[in-house]
């Protein structure tokens, strides 16, 4: 490297920020260089608690060397920091795949992966610490609490059908087509989601100003459609799941539908949020509306369009929702 830049690196190891900077300006630059000065300033940046400037110079850094490995080890730990677990999983795991492994990446992914319930992953990164440094205090503590996890009883079909009722409660009512009158009156009365609604009565409906019967007829003929009533959440048991409707069965070439989605090769944030919904197969995926995939959290329009594309790669779509 540069032995310039060796000295700026020196200088932020030693703490002397300023003087860091001002030799970094200073430094003769070639091209070679050009991914490792943009490095320090991302490091200077961070130093600074300027993670938005780092964030950007450690993927400026990376665009021209990405093979840089501590300029994709700092940043995957900044987005972590910022809640993009997605795109950090990716680049620690990119950070893992070297011999040996940083122990610190592999510590960090195994407590993404532990955080979405990746427990075999998450293991096998401890793992692989503990087989370099077997008396890793921190690994082996963590290993042990996470085979703790995998031992505990787990109702696999209960927890799916949570998600699949939690994720139909929380579409929003602006998904579906009402009047500006009725969106109105249920924004003023903080009534946001489909489950808001099935936690009120016709008779506080009617009650609220400006709310009249065209409203709550339009509203009972959306919910009827649905097969879902105003009020149902009250009657329902405390802590019982509603009976939702099953989607409607897809339509297609059945080894097509049969296959698993994990031949879509989605990223990682499109996977976790079909992992949400209990999507396994294509067939799955086709019975399920765009209305129902954007009501998962995290799930947004760039994973819908990257879902769409791979789908119909296979000649499949989503289910047209119904009106």
């Amino acid at each position: 490297m540069n032995s310039d830049l060796n000295e700026v690196a020196t200088l932020i190891e030693t703490g002397e920020l300023d003087e860091a900077a001002k030799r970094l300006d200073q430094a003769a630059i070639t091209d070679e260089d050009r991914a490792e000065e943009l490095y320090l300033k991302a490091l200077l940046a961070e130093k600074a608690h300027e993670f938005e400037k780092a964030v950007d110079l450690y993927e400026e850094s990376l665009e021209i060397d990405c093979s840089h490995a501590t300029a994709k080890f700092r940043l995957a730990y900044l987005l972590d920091l910022r809640g993009d677990a997605e795109r950090a999983i990716e680049l620690y795991e990119e950070c893992t795949r070297e011999t040996p492994a940083p122990v610190n990446a592999l510590i960090n992914l195994a407590v993404l992966y532990e955080d979405d319930g990746e427990y075999a992953g998450a293991e096998a990164c401890l793992e692989r610490v503990l087989a370099e440094y077997p008396n890793h205090a921190r690994a082996r503590l963590f290993l042990r609490d996470i085979q703790s996890a995998q031992d505990m009883y787990y109702d696999e079909e209960m927890e799916r059908a949570r998600k699949e009722h939690n994720a139909v409660l929380d579409t929003p009512v602006s998904d579906f087509e009402l009047s500006v009158r009725s969106r109105n009156c249920l924004k003023q009365m903080n009534i946001h989601t489909l489950g808001d609604l099935l936690k009120i009565t016709e008779p506080e409906l009617l009650a609220y100003k400006n709310f009249g019967e065209t409203s709550l007829n339009e509203i009972k003929l959306m919910l009827k459609q649905k097969r879902l009533r105003l009020g149902q959440l009250l009657e329902e048991p405390q802590g019982e799941l509603l009976k939702l409707p099953k989607p409607a069965a897809s339509t297609g070439d059945p080894d097509t539908l049969s296959r698993s989605v994990t031949e879509l090769e989605l990223s990682a944030r499109s996977r976790k949020c079909l992992q949400r919904l209990g999507i396994t197969t294509l067939g799955e995926l086709a019975s399920r509306s765009e209305q129902e995939l954007l009501s998962i959290k995290n799930f947004g329009q760039t994973s819908l369009n990257e879902i769409k594309r791979r789908m119909s790669e296979l000649g499949l779509a989503l289910r047209t929702a119904s009106k």
